[in-house]
């Protein structure tokens, strides 16, 4: 499968399930001092879950621009060295939004899981005896109970040796400081090799930082909401949140070893190695270097487009330090003597046009901003 039938595939899938698909919010948040840059799918309704508005639909599902480069969740450093982790990514998701006055609306638990289980493993085919499941252990010190619901509903569908319990700093999951929050229940796929996953058991390797190892999708089932002094009250109503990242899942699919050898990454790459005279595979420097510039253009391109410009001050600084790493990495180790990145607009506006329209319509102007503060970093 392409990249783009996965994507239309999951879509499809809970479209089939009474979800309404709504359209990627902006990766620029504005009007929440709590987040500079949409960091997860469930940002655009958090005050569903507060409560604080009513939510417009029951059930939700959606492919949500993403930025993790600030704050709580910081991928920074680890993005272009390792091969899984990304300043700009999609974040595929599905959600139920409960009722305050209604205990039985939306669904919770039971289907999530089942529906989860059923899109990796039959729509998917993803391999049963490559799957582990996560669930929270709970935390005495906030009263927080283990999740017998969750691993009670994992259970009837995959053996019970691939549950694995987790602690609060993995299967609890917070947007930040505070705001909506819950236990969760991941999904993670061993990519490894068979020698490989014979030599060494793949569920002492879930959430150490294996690059085959890795999380593909989250579970959270928001019951709490995290108060400024830190303590938890219950929210009005229980609630399904789920990410999966859809990067991820293509090199699951796709059965490569890197997101980057993907679709997704592959045109870009390309491009570059045509325009620097150096092939991808030749040395980790350059390979890095090449991971660095197709992650990075994603994350300034989008964020220029929703309305974000570099600049020296908190959002704007953000994005205008993206675009100087990608800078330095271009002209230390690929060779470039003169700006270079704002080319790779075009390429990017063209893949993404069908699901995100609005760098397409706006290529020029995003280039045009990227080639000028490239312009003025070489030359400072």
């Amino acid at each position: 499968m392409t990249s783009s039938e996965i994507r239309k595939t999951f879509l499809d899938f809970f479209q089939s399930k009474q979800h309404t698909i709504v359209p990627s919010a902006p990766i620029v948040v504005k009007g929440d001092p709590t987040l500079m840059f949409t960091n997860a799918g469930m940002n655009q309704f958090k005050d569903w879950f507060l409560g604080n508005q009513p939510a417009k639909y029951r059930r939700v599902a959606d492919t949500q621009k993403c930025l993790r480069v600030s704050g709580k969740h910081n991928d920074l450093e680890e993005v272009g060295v390792d091969t899984y982790h990304h300043t700009m990514f999609e974040m595929l998701g599905n959600w139920s939004f409960g009722d305050p006055n209604d205990p039985n609306a939306g669904y919770f638990k039971k289907e999530a899981i089942a529906w989860a289980w059923e899109l990796l493993t039959e729509v998917y085919k993803l391999p049963k005896d490559r799957l582990y499941v996560t669930v929270f252990e709970g935390d005495k010190k906030e009263n927080l109970h283990f999740d017998e619901e969750s691993n009670t509903c994992w259970k009837q569908h995959i053996d019970h040796s691939r549950i694995l319990m987790g602690n609060k700093k993995d299967n609890f999951w917070e947007m930040g400081d505070t705001g909506p929050c819950g236990p969760c229940s991941e999904i993670h796929v061993d990519l490894r090799s068979k020698e490989e996953r014979k030599q060494t058991d793949g569920k002492i390797l879930v959430n150490t930082g294996h690059p085959l190892v890795i999380e593909i999708w989250n579970n959270v089932f928001m019951e709490f909401n995290r108060k400024a002094d830190g303590t938890l009250e219950k929210l009005p109503a229980r609630h399904v949140d789920t990410g999966m990242g859809f990067e991820r899942l293509c090199m699951a699919i796709q059965q490569k070893k890197s997101n980057y050898d993907t679709d997704i990454f592959q045109p870009t790459i390309n491009y570059i190695e045509a325009m620097s005279g150096i092939k991808y595979g030749s040395s980790e420097q350059t390979d890095i270097a090449m991971r660095v510039l197709s992650d990075h253009i994603r994350a300034i391109a989008f964020t220029i487009a929703d309305g974000q410009l570099p600049s020296n001050n908190k959002a704007g600084y953000v994005i205008r330090r993206i675009l100087r790493r990608a800078v330095r990495y271009s002209f230390t180790y690929l060779n470039f003597k003169t700006p270079f990145i704002h080319r790779l607009t075009p390429l990017l506006a063209d893949q993404f046009k069908e699901v995100f329209p609005e760098l397409f319509e706006q290529k020029d102007f995003v280039q045009k901003v990227i080639k000028e503060e490239e312009q003025s970093f070489t030359h400072s």
